[in-house]
């Protein structure tokens, strides 16, 4: 049957040419000779792929500046389909383990060593992933292994060509659900387990990301399953590449069902398990050993995921599950939830800000198991923390320490703006550890957590939503305190509106003209090549922690959260590969790696954020100021539609660096503009302190009101000027 042929949206031409969506709108109207739409709707054409890079090639856009994106077009013209994904994931670890002079002298061979090689090479790792088979590559392979091989080269680790592979496998296969969990909270998964432990096991492990924390915490021994093909051998690849040392088993099939493991007992469980699945073998099932808390109901597949968990687990062992928040209240899994209270099973349920991973709209929940030991302690209460204040705290604090002007902030959850991961990940651990070190003298924190009695939680309904526990201890503080804390922020907010007032004064811009203004443009590659900026990332995690360049005390990181939120260097070192990441100098252009959110993209940085090392979601140009104005070029670069032009990735956008256009202008006229764009800058910081502020201060006065701490105060008297209701 033949292959239908290869097609392509709008957005997709703009990353394969390296421009602007609103460039590709603007050729299809200018040009007559674009390809005409080969299917899609009027609303979202597709175009034939072939006929695209034809017309492209013909006019100097025949390639991406982006490796990625150019495997990712080369797979789509390939004859085989997606079928061809699953035989070129075994030698992303063949190239990723060669050093780079290798991977050059690979790069230089003929067709057919090429062709040979590649034989070699999967015909030698076929045992190591799952599913894998020894095979013949043909001509017709050529393409698409030498894109294979300039990915590799361009991303040593292999993450990238190991997410593009899998997102053109997964485009022709009917499974759904299959997202990252974001590496700040797999990590914060893997921290949630108490202590070091050795044998760790991830029942649904998707890409590999718990996993991969998991080694990252020390664990030797990692056991995977995934009812997904191309995402068990994916994760077999990733692990492989990123615990080296480690003794790796993944294995293709549902656990539920078909646990590869069964009779395996691990340290810990770290699980983000598929949701809302009613055909998870409920009937099929029924009478299984694991269901030692309750046969879980046909619609609290969740729950089936929580006892297969600590099914595996040795005697005081620890699983920590990613949950939807119903499955601490639904009525139908009030049973197996009150036997894994009355056990001791549950220790915590901590609350996850919307955002924090797929879906995003929602607030998913953490839940800390423990198996419970024949002479284990007896464990009379549960810890409930809500990490959401913590996650949308910008750096403005009340002492001012730690942030920078006009820090950003999180009032605006509905625009889905970055989370403070370094907050939300300090408050869930902070709260964890000193519960799980003496739950007896634990002490509650106000509004952020509560260690509830086990009798309490055993009522009619046994809701463990930590909301309905948490917010309620907020009574517990004294309502001169709440009183106090209301007129510090509302003074802090008087302040910001006076200075976003000011910024908002500046009026030094005007018309251009009849029509926009129009420049030459150079991406930052052919910048970086004329040696008018140098452009430098950090290398991919590793296990050796980060220490400063001198040797001294550990240096802070510079995150895209701390670009966004417009905060000092707030990054943990200790995931950084010694001496992998750059030093931050005064007058760098600092742009997030990572598309979307709300906040600013790109800054300039000043003395504070000087000596930082750069994080690895953070891409630096260091102009030369003979040549570029810092802020000239951080206004740019940072502009919607540029980022929009260099990203890539579908629901994770990826921006890409080299690809980045930059106006070609007078060094005069650069810092004219560069003086507009630090005012912009300036606005938008004061414009976000002032809404945090805003908010902050309305949550604290409607909490204090409804609470009890605070009372209204007496209608002004008709002798003090004042006015009756009744007299309006």
């Amino acid at each position: 049957m033949p292959q239908p042929p290869a097609q392509v949206t709008a957005a997709e031409i703009s990353r394969i040419a390296g421009v602007t969506r609103a460039t590709v709108s603007n050729w299809r109207r200018r040009h007559d000779d674009f390809p005409a739409p080969s299917g899609g709707t009027d609303s979202s054409p597709l175009y034939d792929l072939v006929d695209v890079r034809k017309w492209l090639g013909a006019r100097g856009h025949a390639s991406t500046a982006d490796p990625a994106e150019e495997l990712r077009t080369t797979l789509r013209l390939h004859p085989g389909g997606a079928g061809v994904t699953g035989t070129l994931l075994p030698l992303v670890l063949a190239a990723a383990r060669r050093t780079p002079e290798e991977r050059t002298a690979l790069a230089g061979l003929s067709d057919a060593g090429l062709l040979a090689r590649a034989d070699g090479a999967v015909a030698d790792l076929a045992d190591l992933v799952p599913g894998a088979e020894a095979v013949r590559f043909t001509a017709r392979d050529v393409d698409v292994l030498r894109a294979l091989l300039h990915c590799v080269q361009d991303d040593a680790s292999g993450e990238a060509a190991l997410a593009v592979l899998a997102e053109r496998e997964l485009e022709d296969s009917a499974a759904s659900g299959t997202y990252r969990t974001p590496a700040p909270l797999a990590d914060l998964v893997a921290r949630l387990v108490p202590g070091p432990y050795g044998r760790v096991m991830d029942p649904a492990c998707g890409s590999g990301s718990l996993l991969s924390a998991a080694a990252r915490r020390g664990a030797t021994v990692l056991y995977g399953q995934d009812s997904v093909p191309v995402q068990a051998q994916r994760s077999a690849v990733g692990l492989l590449l990123a615990a080296p040392g480690a003794d790796i088993s993944v294995r293709t099939g549902d656990s539920l069902r078909a646990d590869a493991f069964g009779g395996v007992t691990v340290d810990a469980v770290l699980c983000n398990p598929p949701y809302g699945d009613r055909d998870w073998g409920h009937d099929e099932l029924a009478y299984d050993a694991r269901w030692a808390y309750g046969v879980p109901p046909r619609a609290e597949s969740e729950l089936a995921w929580v006892q297969h968990a600590l099914a595996h687990l040795v005697p005081g062992g620890h699983a920590v599950l990613l949950l939807p928040p119903a499955t601490a209240s639904r009525a139908s899994g009030r049973r197996v939830r009150m036997e894994l209270v009355r056990s001791g099973a549950l220790r915590a349920v901590v609350a996850l800000p919307p955002g924090a991973a797929a879906p995003f709209h929602v607030g998913l929940q953490v839940w800390v198991l423990r198996r419970p030991g024949p002479a284990g302690p007896a464990h009379t209460s549960v810890l409930f923390v809500d990490t959401s204040d913590a996650a949308a705290a910008g750096g403005d604090t009340a002492a001012g320490a730690g942030t920078r002007t006009g820090g950003t902030a999180s009032g605006t959850r509905a625009g889905r703006a970055p989370l403070n991961w370094t907050a939300l990940t300090e408050t869930a651990l902070t709260q964890w550890s000193a519960f799980a070190k003496d739950p007896d003298a634990y002490a509650d924190e106000p509004g952020t957590a509560r260690a509830v009695p086990v009798v309490d939680l055993l009522d009619e309904v046994v809701d463990l939503s930590p909301a309905r526990h948490v917010r309620a201890s907020r009574t517990d503080v004294a309502p001169a305190e709440l009183a106090r804390e209301v007129d510090e922020v509302r003074r802090r907010l008087v302040t910001g509106a006076t200075s976003l007032g000011r910024a908002a004064g500046y009026t030094g811009w005007g018309p251009a003209g009849a029509v926009p203004r129009e420049w030459r443009t150079a991406t930052a590659s052919d910048l970086a090549r004329g040696g008018a900026l140098t452009l430098l990332r950090t290398a991919p995690e590793g296990r050796e922690a980060q220490g400063a360049p001198d040797g001294g005390p550990a240096t802070a990181v510079l995150t895209g959260l701390d670009i966004a939120r417009g905060t000092a260097p707030s990054g943990d070192p200790a995931g950084l590969r010694a001496g992998a990441a750059p030093v931050i100098a005064a007058g760098d252009v600092l742009v997030r790696a990572v598309a979307g959110g709300g906040g600013a993209m790109a800054r300039v940085a000043d003395d504070a954020d000087a000596g930082a090392l750069l994080g690895p979601q953070v891409h630096l140009f260091r102009p030369d100021p003979a040549r570029l104005d810092p802020w000239f070029l951080a206004g740019f670069l940072g502009a919607e539609e540029n980022i929009a032009g260099a990203s890539t990735g579908s629901t994770v956008l990826h921006v890409s660096p080299g690809r980045l256009r930059v106006p070609l202008l007078p060094l005069e006229e650069q810092r004219r503009y560069g003086d507009a764009f630090r005012r912009v800058h300036a606005l938008r910081a004061e414009a976000v302190r002032a809404t945090e502020l805003a908010e902050e201060t309305a949550r604290l006065l409607a909490g204090g009101l409804t609470g009890g701490g605070l009372i209204p105060s007496a209608p002004a008297t008709a002798g003090t000027g004042g006015a009756s209701a009744g007299s309006a």
